[in-house]
């Protein structure tokens, strides 16, 4: 089953104006206090955000971005790749609590299980099939098969995975309640932190030999 391109850039719009309402119990991010605040990313000041570039210097390009626009590079371990629209990326977005990625997938490719602690995700499929799961803070794990049109929701800070499980590539859009939405990818986070996190601290909590821990350390060494 495949859709268009001009009803999956109707769907990802959608997406985007469901996140923008502004409902209290949508904000993840304070709220603006003017129009706008394009972030100045070259700031030195180290604030809970970023400061805003002077009106003087903004231009129509800080309010555009093309940065989704083209297929990732999906030829890694992990069979898929993430474009950001983060503000880090997309300046325009800071302090209006809300941010977007791409994510390509290879076929059998996975977004390996990671969460956001910033914020609350929802997507859609726009080509492929894609195996979306999420595990609640009661470890009852939750999942679906979707295709071409259908959307998921993740609870903020909740850790959720996506895989391709069609033949061919996959593809989805996704949008974030917080102009930085934080990540963690788990495999890194647990065996690629630095420093490192103790191998008994591991060995204990996987009960696993002290090898096994370092074979899979080091799987992540580069």
């Amino acid at each position: 089953m495949a859709i268009s391109s001009s009803s999956a850039y109707h769907l990802v719009f959608c997406l985007l104006v469901t996140l923008l309402i502004p409902l209290p119990s949508h904000a993840a991010d304070p709220d603006p206090l003017q129009d706008f605040c394009v972030a100045d990313l070259n700031s030195t000041l180290s604030i809970n955000g970023f400061p805003c570039k002077p009106l003087s210097q903004v231009t129509s390009e800080d309010f555009f971005f093309s940065g989704l626009a083209k297929e990732g590079d999906t030829n890694n371990v992990f069979g898929s790749i993430a474009a950001l629209g983060s503000v880090s990326f997309f300046p325009g977005v800071n302090t209006l609590g809300i941010s977007m990625n791409r994510v390509d997938f290879a076929p059998g490719g996975v977004n390996v299980p990671h969460s956001h602690p910033l914020a609350t995700e929802t997507g859609v499929v726009i080509k492929g099939r894609l195996l979306v799961g999420f595990v609640s803070t009661s470890n009852v794990f939750y999942s679906k098969v979707l295709t071409p049109g259908q959307v998921f929701v993740i609870p903020r800070g909740l850790v959720h995975f996506q895989k391709n499980v069609g033949n061919g590539k996959a593809q989805t859009f996704t949008a974030f309640n917080s102009q930085n939405p934080g990540i963690n990818l788990l495999p890194r986070t647990l065996f690629a932190s630095k420093p490192p996190i103790p191998n008994d601290v591991l060995t204990k909590a996987f009960q696993v030999e002290d090898y096994v821990v370092d074979s899979i350390k080091s799987k992540f060494a580069a």
